[in-house]
């Protein structure tokens, strides 16, 4: 799960988050309502593949342009439930 935390702005407009390691790739986007948005959005990606991932977070403008980005490196060890 990925927590993205943002100020309140009037230009925050969508939030992009993505999860890529070498043999996988996952990406998911919200709709932001300028500074009415929530503070905190979370992103759950299930079922990756174990391994090393660069994961990005990019707040986006009205026109589509970058307004902030982060990114970390996260390892997965194993994901979802073992039956």
């Amino acid at each position: 799960m990925v927590r993205a935390m943002i100020e309140a702005d009037g230009e925050n407009r969508g939030m992009k988050v993505v999860a890529e390691s070498i043999d996988f790739y996952r990406a998911s986007e919200v709709e932001l309502d300028g500074d009415k948005a929530p503070r905190t959005n979370l992103f759950e990606f299930r079922s990756l593949p174990p391994g090393t991932y660069q994961v990005t977070a990019t707040l986006l403008g009205a026109d589509g342009h970058q307004l902030a980005y982060k990114h970390t490196q996260v390892n997965v060890v194993s994901s979802g439930v073992a039956r």
